[in-house]
């Protein structure tokens, strides 16, 4: 037996991410699968804004503080992404890669100069919960590009050769296929997933145990 391919688009937020998989050919996508994922610890309400969690910590005690929740992120996105993907074997697809929505704010990668800007607390937030959807990918195997969301829509209509219209008449149509929720969050991962298969290759993938 061989599997099709499919792709697989995150559109995260502080604590959780909408996730949209695509199969079939990149000219005529259908909707596999979408969920939300929660990837905060149920136990640590904290642990949904991590970085907002530590702003009045000691560095050294709010690098330890991140570590923990970043752990936990990991593991949450990575059973998550386990089980879509097993999901979708069972359909007759394998996933190979998945596209990240990510931020167009300002980011630092010193702590302390985030911690000292709300801005960038609130950026580091998001970013936390991107990088570990990326992270829980990789282990999972896939390909994993991250989009700048200000540059998707350019991205998709050179890598998709489509027009604005026709892109978004296609997410319209994909959103029928499932019906709601179909808001901006599965729309933008619906997009991600579908420049993925743009690239991925069509021929089926054999199956190995």
């Amino acid at each position: 037996m061989a599997l099709r391919p499919a792709a697989i688009g995150a559109a995260p937020h502080s604590g959780w991410a909408a996730l949209v998989a695509l199969g079939n050919a990149a000219l005529v996508p259908s909707v596999l699968a979408r969920s939300r994922i929660e990837m905060a610890d149920a136990r640590e309400p904290d642990s949904k804004q991590p970085y907002h969690a530590v702003e009045s910590l000691e560095l050294e005690q709010a690098r330890r503080r991140l570590k923990v929740f970043s752990a936990s992120a990991l593991a949450n996105a990575r059973a998550a992404l386990e089980q879509m993907m097993s999901a979708l074997e069972q359909q007759g697809y394998r996933v190979r890669t998945l596209g990240i929505l990510d931020s167009s704010g300002r980011t630092s990668d010193s702590l302390e100069t985030i911690l000292a800007s709300h801005a960038l607390i609130h950026t580091a937030d998001g970013n936390h919960f991107r990088s570990a959807i990326a992270a829980a990918a990789v282990q999972c195997g896939l390909r994993v590009e991250r989009i700048a969301a200000k540059a998707l829509e350019e991205h998709a209509h050179i890598v998709l050769n489509l027009s604005a219209d026709e892109i978004r008449q296609t997410l319209v149509a994909l959103g029928k296929q499932v019906g709601a929720p179909w808001g901006a969050d599965q729309k933008n991962a619906a997009l991600l997933a579908w420049t993925q298969l743009s690239v991925t290759p069509i021929a089926k993938i054999p199956v190995t145990r």
